[in-house]
């Protein structure tokens, strides 16, 4: 059903079953997959296409142009939305900075009111981000990450799977996959709560604790860490958090501060 006060370019493609609201605006090249909810004032903006069964709440904006001093509006870019996504009220996801280029959002994730996604971001699957949480441009999301409200990502940085992240932090460096981070670029641990209630064994929460633990905690430098770390047999899931921290963005990894929130 397609609301009489809805405005839509002819050349963008709705499926039969999805619901658009009123005075929703839908420019250009779009595309709206079977089942998605498109609510009151929502704009998607030049080519952006939108996944079976996603919800766009009121006034949420999609598409616009990147915040960058250099982008040129004429460059063909997009975002493009997997399956079952809750998008919020007033919710804003800028389009790629290249042409060709895409903003990317997985499948299943909830993105909660006042959030924004800059930019080439890329957002796995399954990922919470609560009310008002910035993402700068060319940052990377794993799956099953909580990202509380109010925290805020410089660009071009790495955010894990599984790991649970603190509502009003300021983050500069990468948050390897399973971790716990909280204030200013701290990581005070695992997510152990977290990968018990996905799902994780006792030996691979074990496995990847004693990772853990030689990475960030037993007084070597990082290089030093890894050396040792690579000279062990380590199981599927902790191997993966080995292998992120190989393969740092150029921000480097967040230190390991345990302790206090007042410390």
């Amino acid at each position: 059903m397609i609301h009489q006060t809805a405005l839509i370019d002819t050349s963008a493609r709705i499926d039969p079953t999805a619901e658009i609201g009123p005075y929703v605006v839908i420019e250009g090249s779009s595309e709206v997959g079977a089942g998605c909810k498109i609510e009151a004032h929502a704009q998607m903006v030049g080519h952006v296409i939108v996944g079976e069964g996603t919800r766009i709440g009121r006034g949420a904006v999609i598409g616009g142009e990147p915040q960058d001093l250099g982008f040129d509006s004429a460059t063909l870019s997009s975002v493009i939305l997997g399956k079952k996504n809750v998008i919020r009220e007033h919710v804003t996801i800028h389009r790629g900075s290249k042409p060709g280029s895409a903003t990317r959002i997985g499948d299943g994730n909830y993105l909660m009111v006042g959030s924004h996604l800059a930019h080439d971001v890329v957002l796995g699957d399954r990922n919470i981000l609560a009310n008002a949480v910035l993402l700068g441009g060319h940052i990377q999301v794993g799956n099953n990450t909580f990202i509380g409200g109010g925290a805020v990502f410089h660009q071009f940085l790495r955010i894990g799977d599984f790991c649970v992240i603190q509502g009003n932090g300021s983050f500069s460096k990468d948050i390897p996959h399973y971790c716990a981070a909280q204030r200013i670029n701290r990581i005070t641990g695992l997510n152990v709560i977290g990968l018990r209630r996905q799902g994780f064994s006792a030996e691979d929460r074990g496995r990847i604790k004693e990772l853990f633990e030689l990475l960030f905690c037993s007084g070597m430098n990082q290089t030093q860490a890894l050396e040792k770390a690579v000279t062990h047999e380590w199981p599927e899931k902790a191997r993966r958090l080995l292998e992120f921290v190989q393969a740092p963005s150029k921000k480097g990894v967040c230190p390991v501060r345990p302790g206090r929130e007042d410390d």
